[in-house]
């Protein structure tokens, strides 16, 4: 069973919807999700904001948070996560925000830093992870990261 369709197996277990948030992958987590059939009845929706201001406006995550922390870290992944739930009828979210490379990269932030944000039934967490290669492989490392991240929150949620 592919990672998919065990997050979908587990969503369908308890009833849960989830969306996602989206920066640095562009999609590919909604487009992992909705390659199954019958995704419908556990994926509600994806925002892609790539940009900052799409952050903003599509996920309410204040622009102060993103000038003082910049769009790669960790209380922009949080917000996105909430924003996600927030502005849809999921009740679990990820979001991710990263450097794919290969330039826009800082000794800080160097290429394949990935934040993630999740929020499984009202709980928020969030992780980083450092991902080699060139883009395709961070952004495939990120969606695998992504399914991995909620599998194990969905496992600790229980029933």
């Amino acid at each position: 069973m592919t990672k998919a369709e065990q997050l979908a197996a587990a969503l369908r277990d308890k009833g849960w919807m989830l969306a996602t948030a989206e920066s640095c992958t562009g999609g590919m987590i909604a487009a992992a999700c909705t390659d199954l059939a019958g995704s419908s009845e556990w994926f509600e929706r994806g925002f892609i904001t790539y940009s900052n201001e799409a952050k903003t406006e599509l996920l309410d995550v204040a622009a102060e948070l993103i000038d003082a922390n910049g769009a790669v870290s960790e209380v922009v992944a949080r917000a996105m996560a909430f924003g996600a739930v927030r502005h849809s009828r999921a009740r679990v979210s990820v979001a991710v925000t990263g450097v794919a490379g290969p330039s826009g990269g800082s000794k800080d932030k160097p290429v394949g830093t990935v934040w993630f944000g999740f929020m499984v039934d009202g709980r928020l967490t969030s992780e980083t992870q450092r991902f080699e290669g060139d883009r395709a492989a961070v952004r495939r490392a990120t969606v695998d990261q992504a399914f991995d991240g909620l599998l194990l929150r969905l496992a600790e949620a229980g029933h």
